[in-house]
């Protein structure tokens, strides 16, 4: 699908698997999420300590859809009051270890990326 040579079909944007994907793992909070979560299991408060400056409401909803997505799990232990685990599923680790590649390519080539960002910012100087 993303080769140069490919003839690609235009699918509406909502309903493209490439799409949807790049949205789920778009926002502010699941990737940082799913970071803490490759080092091990976190209850949920361990969680809303661990990301600064999330929300309870939208940690709750950036962990539903992550379990929705398939990339982690929700136990719950029946303790009083209950507690709430949550760990990476293989799929999620699948994926970390795509995006730890990903991370391992924007820090070999960061000064590039400095360096382009230089000479845009300030055209005409070296």
């Amino acid at each position: 699908m993303w080769g140069t040579d490919l003839d690609v079909p235009t699918i509406p944007r909502e309903q493209c698997p490439v799409s949807d994907f790049f949205i789920r793992m778009g926002d502010k909070w699941s990737l940082l999420t799913l970071a803490l979560l490759r080092e091990r299991s976190y209850r949920f408060n361990e969680l809303n300590r661990a990301v600064d400056g999330i929300s309870q409401r939208v940690l709750t909803l950036t962990l539903r859809g992550l379990e929705r997505d398939g990339f982690i799990t929700r136990t719950v232990h029946p303790t009083v009051p209950p507690s709430v685990e949550y760990a990476l599923t293989e799929l999620g680790l699948d994926f970390m270890d795509q995006v730890n590649t990903l991370a391992m390519w924007a820090l070999g080539r960061h000064a590039d990326l400095t360096a382009a960002r230089t000479r845009y910012d300030h055209p005409g100087r070296p």
